[in-house]
């Protein structure tokens, strides 16, 4: 069984952070969650594609020199900067500067380090903390930035500036995932710092002052104050937290109607976390609404196949008019990103297992396959028939997806465990290992899905336990899930959408097997049903179109693909208007490669997060014909 690392003591109280840990206390919770995501530091992932992307990961925060990440932000001390700073949305003449390297690779260290026990990347991270502490004393009043006080200063001048305070609360949140994750007590008081730099910035303010500057990026700073108080009891935070409220964007919310058209879609994400939090802490159910309505709206109306949202950065329409926006842009990585930060907490709430579908969905087809082997990472997933994925590079790009996406690879086995006082919930079918120290008892989960449609749970303890494993059923899994343990079929319900409860003295070794047959399925635009994807259980399937005249130029260092005269052709599907599926089969071999029947071409399709390096389509126009 895995031994678990024990918390510092400053962490054994303070609760919170709504990316992953979360204490052995509740205290400060209002509202306490139905079931608890384990530790980072008691689940590891175990050989397969989400241990591979992590270890990428993982190297290529080590190869990013703690010199260049400070760069800018001694520049802007007026302290000694050696070496050269980075380039992309990092570089000197970036209005964003410092959001990736003072936050969110603290963030994704601190992430690593919970989840690998990565020594020597905590001793990086905490020399970049103290570091950073040298800058923000070189400067006045608790500031911390790579960039001078007067882009606030434009910024309650109504003047143009790239969002200041969506930078400032990435490095506010680097600096608390530190604290929570790695113990470090100067990043906790750096923050503190940064804080209260904030509010006497925004004190002075009318509300109508403060309502026109928010109409500028803020990001998630009510939820970083909100996480703040959590973890120090400062009541003077929350009020701070509730003072950067959104309230333009949150009254329609509030109210249950949805005037998210023409927004930008990743500067509003962030808010409704906040509100989330908010709920947590203050059983607020105004913040409950907001944040419940929401979700629900973004998931059933402004949502593709892959689960993603956005196009152009924007919601461009009404709800559920999706048809005139499969784009080049579309979809925005930090979208995805950030709707699963916020599925968490709903499903904290509630453990309703439709969430988790959710959750599942975004993870295999708008996360995992948006980073190259190398590390490299995308900003936008394209969904315009016939384009191709493009990705940022080592050192010249540095985008806000970027930042999310270093963040997400350093924390794929937060959401596979829940627990509630007894019971472990298995959510997702990633080969790991778990332990619960203080039952224990653990789990380590063997599986080679989606490539095998099933897993196998081995239950280890100390001694025989009482307790219950739930293994969530699926949303696709409409043909039955069937059960073994010890080789014995057991007799479930196996609705999809639910949970599978075993419960009984387990010993230790005792197996589960469980089978998750997998089919083909349709997932139409809902404003046009000939517009279709192709599913196989969770995984979005993608046609195959070559690669012919494409470079590595227009693959690395792009935003996104263009031009739109460079896609490939995609000819229209013929289906029988009986069979929604029947024009697609899978290979006698088993593997997880399809191809197209019937058609007069035949186009080879496979997983979405598999496709690199080709042109590809997710969504096809198909045209249905009744049998005669």
């Amino acid at each position: 069984m895995l031994a678990a690392r024990a918390l510092p003591a400053a962490l054994q109280d303070p609760v919170v952070d709504a990316l992953g840990s979360k204490g052995a206390s509740r205290s400060r919770e209002k509202i306490a969650w139905k079931v608890e995501p384990f530790p980072m530091t008691q689940v590891r992932l175990l050989d397969g594609p989400f241990r591979t992307a992590m270890d990428v990961n993982q190297r290529y925060l080590h190869s990013l020199p703690n010199d260049r990440l400070l760069y800018m932000f001694r520049k802007t001390a007026g302290l000694p900067a050696p070496g050269e700073p980075f380039g992309g949305w990092e570089e000197p003449a970036s209005e964003l500067r410092g959001h990736l390297t003072g936050g969110h690779y603290l963030s994704a260290s601190a992430l690593m380090y919970a989840s690998t026990g990565d020594e020597d990347l905590k001793k990086k991270a905490d020399a970049l903390v103290a570091e950073l502490a040298k800058c923000q004393a070189a400067m006045s009043g608790g500031y911390l930035g790579a960039y001078p006080t007067e882009f606030y200063d434009r910024l309650r001048n109504y003047q143009k500036v790239w969002a200041p305070f969506y930078t400032y609360h990435k490095i506010m949140a680097g600096h608390l995932d530190m604290y929570v994750h790695c113990g470090n007590e100067q990043a906790l008081a750096t923050a503190e710092k940064m804080a209260g730099w904030a509010g006497n910035f925004i004190r002075p303010l009318t509300d109508d002052q403060l309502a026109r500057i928010q109409l500028v990026e803020h990001g998630g700073m009510n939820e970083g104050l909100f996480n703040l108080y959590s973890v120090t009891g400062k009541e003077e935070y929350l009020a701070l937290g509730r003072r950067f409220e959104h309230k333009k964007f949150f009254d329609p919310l509030a109210e249950h109607r949805d005037e998210l058209k023409g927004l930008h879609v990743n500067t509003n994400i962030p808010k409704v976390i906040g509100a989330a939090r908010g709920y947590e802490l203050m059983n607020d159910a105004r913040y409950h609404t907001i944040a419940d309505y929401f979700w629900h709206e973004v998931v059933g109306q402004r949502t593709y196949a892959t689960g993603g949202t956005s196009n152009g950065e924007g919601w461009r329409t009404d709800p559920g008019k999706l048809a005139s926006e499969l784009g080049p842009s579309a979809e925005e990585c930090c979208t995805s990103y950030n709707m699963m930060k916020l599925t968490r907490h709903l499903y904290g709430w509630t453990a309703d297992p439709q969430t988790m579908d959710f959750y599942e969905r975004v993870l295999f087809n708008s996360r995992l396959g948006t980073q190259d082997p190398d590390g490299m990472l995308m900003y936008y997933q394209s969904l315009y028939p016939g384009l191709w994925k493009t990705f940022g590079t080592a050192e010249n790009s540095m985008w806000c997806c970027t930042g999310t996406g270093i963040e997400e690879y350093s924390k794929t086995n937060d959401t596979i465990y829940f627990h509630d006082k007894n019971d472990i919930y298995v959510n997702l079918f990633i080969a790991s290992e778990l332990s619960w120290p203080e039952k224990k008892i653990g789990l380590r989960q063997q599986t080679h899905f989606p490539d095998e449609a099933g897993t196998t749970l081995v239950v280890r303890t100390a001694k025989p336990s009482d307790f219950a494993i739930h293994v969530r059923v699926p949303y696709w899994a409409t043909r039955g899930v069937s059960v073994k343990v010890n080789g014995e079929p057991q007799r479930v319900d196996t609705k999809p959408s639910s949970y599978v409860a075993l419960r009984r003295k387990w010993h230790d070794g005792d197996k589960i097997e469980v089978s998750l047959p997998m089919d083909f399925h349709i997932a139409p635009i809902p404003d046009d049903h000939s517009l279709q994807a192709m599913m196989y259980g969770p995984l979005v399937l993608a046609g195959r179109l070559g690669n012919e005249g494409l470079t590595k130029e227009m693959i690395y260092g792009k935003l996104g693909p263009s031009p739109r005269t460079a896609a490939a052709p995609v000819p229209p599907i013929h289906a029988d208007g009986n069979d929604s599926t029947g024009w697609v089969e899978r290979a006698s071999d088993g593997s997880l490669a399809f191809q197209t029947v019937g058609q007069e071409k035949k186009i080879e399709l496979a997983p979405l997060d598999r496709i690199f390096d080709e042109k590809y389509t997710v969504y096809w126009t198909v045209n249905r014909q009744a049998n005669a």
